[in-house]
């Protein structure tokens, strides 16, 4: 009966959300909110029964699967050539306010929560990163259109969930789960140093080669033609598994092979106007687009991009609504009460104001971005990760709810706040960063 009654709820979501989509861009709510109400409800009346500590293996590997389809879109959507200054703001977000954030959640939870210092690391490591899976409403809406904000966050993004990665195997290996090396040598050479720039490699080299043959394929021969969801998992999982192969990071290889696809279409339509690119990209009821020689890499990169959204779409229903099935039977922490503001309010706003100093970006724009350090489905994975990891059962049950508190918090102070912000934001910001094509 439970089985009938999950058809009939998913069901009836997805066609509420279909129909209601445009309505709740008007309104101060995602549909991120809507999804984790929906869930805690169910999860208070007994329908779906998930123990996160049991369970998180499969948890693990559900959010891992949203996390790197949406790392591989927001690739495709960054269309600004690499010596663009844009870039300095999405790289300075994901190192320089990554660091300070992971060094203001560590020092919180040693002085504050009183962990062991392995243990407050790793929880920085896992509430570092912003969100890919949940933040589309404030990241790049078209990767034709540019905007120094928007983009800054989506690059961020991307960038961040692989790049946390380090601080959690650091948090780990100081709480005597993985090898750190004398000195830290091991960590520095193999898990900072060599997973980062393979990672980056990987996909860099697998995005380029296989989108280069796939136009190869369809300009010359006329073959290889649809099926462009396939070569999107394909080009996903390929990256993904080749990386892990060679110890480096998965996510930062999905990131890199969606910018090497995008960065084909960049070059094959350099110096043409956005306009007409763009008009070539959308003129999908015409298959000849597909084997042009001129809008072929537009065709391909949008088709690609097209099928992800779906995904990732999926992937955010499933996920939040999971997310909302598993607070309705985890105690509230009272910690969080203050420590959630702590790391939204302070924390947050401190590291990326600190690591933008300096540089071309606004005042409006750098408290937008201090803003939305918005915390999701990356979060959930290392959190999951770090449990499969061999993480005691204390430390455990005091972080399970803490950072599902956290993720849910913004979920719903973002959510709620996106709409007229980001709407304040438009008509507020006329300059000509935001107007121009890249």
């Amino acid at each position: 009966m439970e089985l009938v009654l999950w058809f009939i709820v998913v069901g009836a979501l997805l066609i509420a959300m279909a129909l209601g989509s445009s309505v709740l861009k008007r309104l101060p709510l995602s549909t991120s909110l809507l999804y984790l109400l929906v869930g805690y409800l169910l999860g208070r009346f007994g329908v779906g029964q998930l123990d996160p500590y049991v369970q998180a293996k499969l948890l693990e590997h559900l959010t891992e699967v949203a996390v790197i389809v949406s790392l591989f879109t927001a690739g495709l959507k960054l269309r600004a050539p690499l010596r663009d200054t844009q870039w300095r703001t999405a790289v300075r977000l994901a190192s320089l306010a990554m660091v300070l954030t992971v060094g203001g959640v560590t020092a919180a939870g040693v002085w504050l929560l009183g962990l062991p210092l392995g243990a407050a690391v790793l929880l920085g490591g896992v509430l570092a990163p912003t969100d890919p899976v949940l933040a589309s409403d404030v990241q790049v809406e078209h990767p034709f259109r540019r905007d120094t904000l928007r983009f800054g966050l989506t690059g961020e993004a991307g960038f961040n969930d692989g790049t946390a990665f380090p601080f959690v195997m650091l948090g780990l290996g100081l709480l005597g789960l993985h090898p750190l090396g004398e000195g830290l040598w091991r960590w520095v050479a193999v898990d900072l140093v060599w997973a980062v720039v393979a990672g980056l490699g990987v996909g860099t080299l697998l995005g380029g080669a296989v989108g280069r043959v796939v136009l190869y394929l369809r300009r010359t021969h006329r073959e290889a033609v649809g099926l462009d969801d396939f070569l999107a998992l394909g080009l996903i999982a390929l990256s993904y598994g080749v990386a892990l192969l060679l110890h480096a990071y998965g996510f930062l290889a999905v990131f890199a092979a969606g910018l090497a696809l995008r960065r084909i279409e960049k070059k094959s339509n350099q110096g043409k106007p956005p306009e007409a690119v763009e008009q070539a990209a959308q003129v999908r009821a015409n298959p000849e687009s597909a084997t042009h020689p001129e809008h072929a890499p537009a065709y391909m990169a949008n088709a690609v991009l097209n099928f992800n959204e779906q995904i990732e779409r999926i992937g955010e229903v499933s996920l939040v609504v999971v997310l909302g099935l598993l607070l309705a039977r985890l105690p509230l922490p009272a910690e969080a009460l203050w420590f959630t503001p702590l790391l939204v309010l302070v924390v947050r706003p401190l590291s990326v104001g600190l690591s933008l100093l300096g540089s071309s970006t606004s005042r409006p724009q750098r408290g937008l971005m201090g803003w939305f350090g918005i915390r999701g489905i990356g979060s959930l994975y290392y959190l999951f990760y770090a449990l499969n990891h061999g993480v005691p059962e204390t430390l455990a049950r005091q972080f399970v709810p803490l950072v599902l508190t956290v993720v849910a918090v913004s979920i719903v102070v973002h959510g709620i706040s996106v709409t007229p912000l980001m709407q304040r934001y438009e008509r507020g910001h006329h300059s000509e960063d935001d107007t121009a094509h890249g």
